[in-house]
């Protein structure tokens, strides 16, 4: 039925970049794979994690994305940001209160325009090589072929959430076309025309099996708008 709420598409507008020495400002709807291409470019090592994170910067921003034992907070510097009244202003890294997949944006609603990270000099050929690397272990562990919104529940402290999923006996369990991959037990796929209806029902049905049998409670890493 739609949203019932003003949205804003940032990509590919508001995508310009600039790299200042070992600084690169971006704006929020540059694709965080196309960062991290031209900081290799320019020879700037540290965010090859981020290569084959889908989404924009500014997604990226809010949700503190990592992979691989990187995170934006690594290499953030700050972000220019806008209130809900349309004030902007700029917040440092520690501002920012990044956290497993969290972020004063996410806390407060605001909209990230842009951020500026500092990276350090290395060779080209390096950091591309790692980046080949970590997008080789992506394909094999993760389930690229199907369309999927990434991984679908934060980590629990202490546990794996793709472990206890298939632990919980649901590696493959579908609803309808949304399915939990037989491939990687924390991502939820798409085998073919999945309704949102679908999807949500099974993460329902995800959550309510792994906390009748081991206690836990999984939360969604995805952002659900309704």
């Amino acid at each position: 039925r739609g949203l019932d709420a003003f949205v804003v598409k940032t990509v590919p507008g508001l995508s310009e970049w600039k790299a200042e020495g070992t600084q690169i400002t971006a704006g929020c709807g540059l694709l965080l794979s196309a960062l991290a291409v031209e900081a290799a470019r320019h020879s700037l090592t540290g965010l090859e994690f981020a290569h084959g994170i889908p989404g924009s910067l500014g997604g990226a921003v809010t949700m503190n994305a990592g992979a691989y034992g990187g995170e934006m907070k690594d290499v953030i510097v700050s972000a220019k940001v806008m209130d809900e009244d349309g004030g902007v202003k700029v917040l440092s890294c520690d501002e920012l209160e990044l956290g497993y997949r969290t972020s004063i944006v996410q806390k407060k609603q605001l909209i990230v325009l842009e951020a500026e990270f500092s990276l350090q000099p290395g060779e080209t050929e390096a950091i591309q090589s790692t980046m080949k690397e970590l997008n080789a272990k992506r394909r094999e562990k993760q389930p690229l072929e199907y369309p999927s919104a990434g991984s679908t529940f934060k980590r629990p402290e202490g546990y794996f959430a793709g472990k206890l999923i298939e632990d919980a006996g649901l590696r493959g369990y579908r609803v309808g076309d949304a399915q939990v991959s037989e491939k990687h037990c924390g991502f939820v796929v798409n085998r073919g025309k999945a309704t949102c209806a679908e999807v949500l029902q099974l993460i329902e049905e995800v959550q309510k099996k792994v906390k009748e049998q081991f206690g836990v409670q999984l939360e969604p890493e995805v952002r659900i708008i309704r």
